[in-house]
């Protein structure tokens, strides 16, 4: 027995039953699989079924946010974190409410990644140079960055 096509909502709930999506990145994935029907043009049955699909509270935009802030919160900084939220295309207003509450705990966030990596103080100003980067390239701001590797000299 064969089954037809999905609906461009069973599409959607495909795509949702793997992980949380924006409204955003289903539009971007839908726009490749709809075609324009007789009844209304691909954009205007995308946006239907996804006004259908956050009546019914099976796509939110703030579980996104908190799904991102779970996953990603204890590897990343808050520089990486908005990074990522942006290009999910959520709500300025939900990005900053979301890394409000991530820096919270940057510091030991920061702290934790950089004890899992290294554990121990530089030796020289090349290996200080090299843990500083790596902390930076995991959105950890510079300060943060600083803060901690020297905090680390100081302890030993």
């Amino acid at each position: 027995m064969a089954f037809g096509t999905p609906s461009v909502k069973g599409q959607a709930l495909r795509y949702l039953s793997q992980r949380e999506h924006s409204r955003a990145e289903l539009e971007r994935k839908l726009a490749r699989h709809v075609q324009d029907s007789a009844d209304a043009p691909a954009g205007q049955l995308i946006a239907r079924a996804l006004d259908e699909l956050a009546a019914s509270n099976l796509q939110s935009e703030a579980r996104v946010a908190e799904s991102v802030l779970v996953a990603q919160g204890r590897r990343y900084g808050s520089l990486k974190l908005r990074q990522t939220l942006q290009a999910k295309g959520l709500a300025p207003e939900l990005v900053s409410a979301t890394l409000a509450q991530a820096r919270t705990t940057e510091h030991e966030r920061a702290l934790e990644v950089w004890r899992r990596k290294f554990g121990q103080a530089p030796a020289d100003a090349a290996e200080r140079q090299r843990q500083q980067r790596f902390l930076a390239a995991r959105g950890f701001d510079a300060d943060l960055v600083r803060r901690i590797v020297r905090d680390a000299d100081d302890a030993d």
